[in-house]
C-alpha cells in the first residue's frame, strides 16, 4: 500500500509523537508498504509561538497537493492538527478521499496553560478537524472515554510500543549523584508541570533529560538539579537506566511513551492518577499514582524493577503497527 503521512511533528523535533511516527514509518516499510512523509522540513517555516524549536509550515497547500498527487497514495493519515494537518485535511476533502487522523497531543490543555484561554474553545476546533475522518486513533482508553464525552466520534485504539533491546536494565554508573536518583525524561516545557517534581523535598537527587523552552528558567531556579540536556539512542537509554525512579508530573499527556521506556529499564514510575499513567502503570506493581507526588515517589521506590521490566514487555511496536495498519482507510473504500 502507498501511504501518505502528513505530519507537523517530525525530526529534528524530539517528542513521543515523533518517536512513534518514525517507528511506524520504519515498520510499515519493513512490511512492504511505500510511505511518503510530508513534514515541515519540505516547506518554508516559521517558529511556533512560545516554542521556537518547533517549526510550522507556511502556506503549504499548493506544494502539499502537488506532492501527494505525484505519489498517488492509497491511504492518507494526518496525526497532528497543525498547518500541514489542516492542509492535508483540505486536500482530502477536496479530492473526496477518505482519511484517518490521530490525537497525539492535548493541545487545548497546552494552550490553556500557556495563554489562559478556555480549553473548550479548542476542543471545539479539534472536533471540527477530526469530524470528517473515517477513524481517529487514540492511544489511551481513559483519553478515549474523555473524548467521547466531549463529542468526538469514530474513535479507535492505537497503542504504543518500546524498543526493548535498547531500553533495558543496565549498570547504574552513567549518573553520579546521591541515591536514589529521581529522573524525568521529556520536553522541558510549562505543560509538563515540572515544578511539581522539582520543588519536592525528596531523598537523594534529581535529574532531567531533555530540552525545551523552559530549560533556561528551570536551570536557573533549580541549581541543585542535574540537567542533562537532550539525549538520544543508546546514550539516552544508558542514562535513563542509571536512575532509580521515574517521576512523571505531567497532567496533560495523552499516553506517555517515556513511561514504558522507563519501566523497560527497570524503573518504577511515580505520577499523578491521570491519562497516560492510568493506562500504562500498574499501581502497586510497576509504580505508584497519587495526587501527592512525593508520596508517589516514596511508594514507587519500593517496587520491584523486574516487575517493571516484565510489564513493559507487553508493549511491542509490532502490536502497535498491527493496529495502525488495521485502522488505515483506503481513500476510495
Amino acid at each position: 500500500m502507498r501511504i501518505s503521512l502528513i505530519t507537523d511533528a517530525w525530526a529534528p523535533q524530539t517528542s513521543g509523537v515523533v518517536t512513534t511516527l518514525s517507528r511506524m514509518v520504519q515498520g510499515l516499510e519493513e512490511r512492504g508498504h511505500e510511505v511518503q512523509v510530508i513534514h515541515p522540513g519540505l516547506f518554508k517555516t516559521l517558529p511556533c509561538p512560545t516554542y521556537p524549536d518547533i517549526r510550522l509550515a507556511v502556506l503549504p497547500y499548493r506544494k502539499l497537493a502537488r506532492l501527494v498527487d505525484q505519489f498517488r497514495p492509497q491511504a492518507v493519515h494526518l496525526p497532528v492538527e497543525g498547518p500541514l494537518g489542516l492542509a492535508g485535511r483540505r486536500f482530502c476533502r477536496k479530492r473526496g478521499f477518505l482519511f484517518t487522523t490521530s490525537i497525539t497531543t492535548r493541545f487545548p490543555g497546552y494552550i490553556q496553560m500557556r495563554f489562559h484561554l478556555p480549553a473548550s474553545w479548542f476542543y471545539a476546533a479539534m472536533r471540527r478537524f477530526h469530524g470528517p475522518a473515517k477513524k481517529t486513533m487514540i492511544a489511551a482508553p481513559s483519553f478515549m472515554a474523555e473524548l467521547r464525552q466531549r463529542g468526538f466520534k469514530n474513535l479507535v485504539y492505537w497503542t504504543r510500543g518500546v524498543e526493548l533491546d535498547l531500553f533495558k536494565p543496565r549498570p547504574k554508573t552513567a549518573l553520579s549523584g546521591k541515591r536514589p536518583i529521581n529522573i524525568y525524561l521529556g520536553r522541558v516545557a510549562v505543560e509538563k508541570n515540572l515544578d511539581a517534581f522539582l520543588s519536592l523535598d525528596l531523598p537523594g537527587s534529581k535529574a532531567i533529560i531533555g530540552d525545551g523552552p523552559a530549560l533556561e528558567e528551570l536551570t536557573r531556579r533549580y541549581q541543585e538539579v542535574n540537567f542533562l540536556g537532550r539525549k538520544t539512542g543508546l546514550d539516552l537509554a544508558v542514562h535513563l537506566a542509571a536512575a532509580d525512579v521515574f517521576v512523571f508530573p505531567s497532567l496533560t499527556d495523552t499516553f506517555g511513551v517515556v513511561l514504558i521506556e522507563a519501566m523497560a529499564c527497570g524503573l518504577p514510575v511515580a505520577a499523578f492518577p491521570v491519562t497516560g499513567p492510568l493506562d500504562v502503570v500498574l499501581p502497586g506493581r510497576t509504580g505508584w499514582l497519587d495526587r501527592d507526588l512525593k508520596k508517589a515517589v516514596e511508594k514507587a521506590l519500593t517496587m520491584d524493577p523486574e516487575k517493571c521490566r516484565a510489564h513493559a514487555l507487553g508493549f511491542s511496536w509490532s502490536r502497535s503497527l498491527d493496529q495502525f495498519e488495521a485502522n488505515l482507510a483506503r481513500i476510495n473504500e
